[in-house]
């Protein structure tokens, strides 16, 4: 969850690592491998979405929806992201500064941490320098327009609040799960283990004052963390609520087997107003092409269940599990939900009620019970940027990255000398254009120089591509660009002393543990 300085672009292994030096080459694999959506297919349901996300360096998300549909609606949400404080601030940071920024500004409570646990842990940083480095960070965030007051900056060292939470995440945890997720084994050590788990607190931390849909901006190297953090959120809540047919369960993979049959029992039932578990189970025994696009496991689960049922009718229900309820808690669930219903040792079904409005009552339950009611956390993931030297951008290779602490005219310096994707000659690259698409100069316009401006953007890869625009009047401009940007970045870092200094953070972590 959090970013740190190595981040990496290009690449072919897909074992998505928090703290190596994950690559991608095929973005489109990942929505394939891990189940994470393209974001081009709910940016029609975004109010004004900020450039990242037109231009397609937002490229995907988990969930994302639940977070557009508050936005819409001027409805609660939040987003978070954590910075681990390795190393200087650079232009890859930036990405993420924005994008927190950004959905502040569309109405959402913002929080920003440093991940400075994290570092301590996995990174072996000692403390003063963990000091030194989440100032910049914070400085740098203020600069670019981080509203602090409305917003929530915080150290995973020095929030009790955090560290509690990640006490009560911990219950829900196994080492089974940090083997299978992180490859940790038996010489990781525990202080690296109890930092995950302060993550998967970080990214619930946002809700602890009333559950809401929450963004996480990461790279998708992060993503392990986010599916952790979701799977916790499940388990802490009171309820499941669920769709269900009949007295036997059925799994997530076969519900929507038997809601197609259940929709075709015109064509089956004697009576097509009741519908029996057995007619189900022979008419899809039979063949139907209702089974089309479901596996023959799938199918043969769902027809030997159906026929368990025998002359049960097959009747659409709402299913709520009492999952850790206190009975206080199950007895006012029962309580609350109107029409008919049938109680059982364990859960309850409701015949007159949507999903959503069901959704909605378990968790107003469950939260005036005590509980937490976490709604899962949703995720956008940003391509990775390539380094001006090509390969990876990393703090170590100072060539490589523009630090926003750099001289300005060391960054004008580092773009006149980056590598781009030019031909060899002026020639060929009249004749047959550049390639935009594999040049870390351009990328320095789309995520950051051209700004709020598509159309500039637009024409450089145009230009390019269509052999009008050659290299060294490209990154001259670039250069111009981006010394204008570390000029105006740093004279705002400057005036952000004075709000970082008013703010309730405590930035001497080391003094206190002298």
């Amino acid at each position: 969850m959090t970013d740190d300085n190595t981040s990496t672009a290009g690449a072919d292994d897909l074992a998505l690592d928090p703290w190596g030096s994950t690559t991608v080459s095929d973005y489109r694999k990942l929505f394939e491998e891990f189940g994470i959506e393209a974001f081009e297919d709910v940016l029609d349901e975004v109010p004004a979405p900020h450039y990242l996300m037109r231009r397609a360096i937002i490229f995907g998300h988990r969930d994302y929806r639940r977070v557009a549909s508050a936005m819409r609606n001027d409805e609660p949400f939040a987003a978070l992201s954590g910075f681990m404080p390795t190393g200087d601030p650079h232009i890859g940071h930036k990405m993420v500064f924005d994008e927190i920024i950004w959905h502040q500004q569309q109405g959402g409570d913002a929080y920003a941490l440093i991940a400075d646990l994290e570092a301590h842990s996995a990174r072996g940083l000692d403390w003063d320098e963990i000091d030194e480095h989440a100032k910049d960070y914070l400085l740098s965030l203020l600069a670019l327009g981080f509203d602090a007051e409305a917003g929530e900056l915080y150290r995973q060292s020095t929030n009790r609040e955090l560290q509690d939470l990640a006490f009560e995440l911990g219950i829900e945890a196994n080492f089974s799960e940090f083997e299978a997720i992180y490859g940790f084994g038996g010489d990781t050590d525990v202080s690296h283990m109890q930092s995950v788990v302060t993550q998967m607190a970080d990214i619930l931390y946002p809700q602890l004052d009333e559950p809401k849909p929450t963004v996480i901006p990461v790279g998708p190297d992060q993503d392990p963390h986010v599916r952790f953090a979701r799977d916790l959120a499940e388990r802490t809540r009171y309820f499941k609520v669920t769709e269900a047919f009949a007295s036997v369960a059925f799994d997530d993979d076969e519900r929507p087997l038997v809601r197609a049959a259940y929709d075709a029992r015109g064509e089956y039932a004697e009576d097509a107003d009741q519908p029996r578990c057995t007619e189900a189970a022979d008419w899809l025994e039979a063949g139907p092409e209702a089974a089309a696009g479901f596996d023959a496991e799938t199918v043969d689960a769902v027809v030997q269940k159906l026929e368990n049922a025998g002359m049960e009718p097959l009747r659409p229900r709402i299913r709520f599990f009492d999952r850790q309820a206190t009975d206080e808690a199950f007895e006012a669930l029962i309580g609350e939900i109107a029409g008919e219903k049938r109680v059982f040792d364990g859960h309850v079904d409701a015949f007159d009620m949507e999903m959503e409005t069901a959704e909605d009552l378990a968790l107003a339950v469950e939260v005036d019970h005590g509980g937490y009611g976490f709604v899962p956390p949703s995720s956008v993931y940003h391509r990775f940027m390539t380094g001006l030297t090509g390969g990876k951008m990393s703090s170590s290779i100072p060539a490589s990255h523009i630090s926003l602490l750099d001289d300005p005219e060391d960054g004008y310096d580092k773009v006149k000398s980056a590598t781009t994707g030019g031909r060899e000659t002026a020639e060929k690259q009249r004749e047959l254009g550049g390639e935009a698409d594999e040049c870390p100069v351009y990328e320095l316009y789309a995520y950051l120089l051209a700004g709020d401006d598509d159309g500039l953007a637009e024409d450089v890869y145009s230009e390019c591509v269509n052999g009008e625009r050659l290299c060294g009047g490209c990154k001259e401009q670039a250069a111009e660009l981006m010394q204008e940007f570390l000029e105006d970045h740093q004279k705002k870092r400057e005036e952000a002393r004075e709000v970082l200094a008013d703010l309730d953070i405590e930035l001497d972590a080391a003094g206190s543990r002298a």
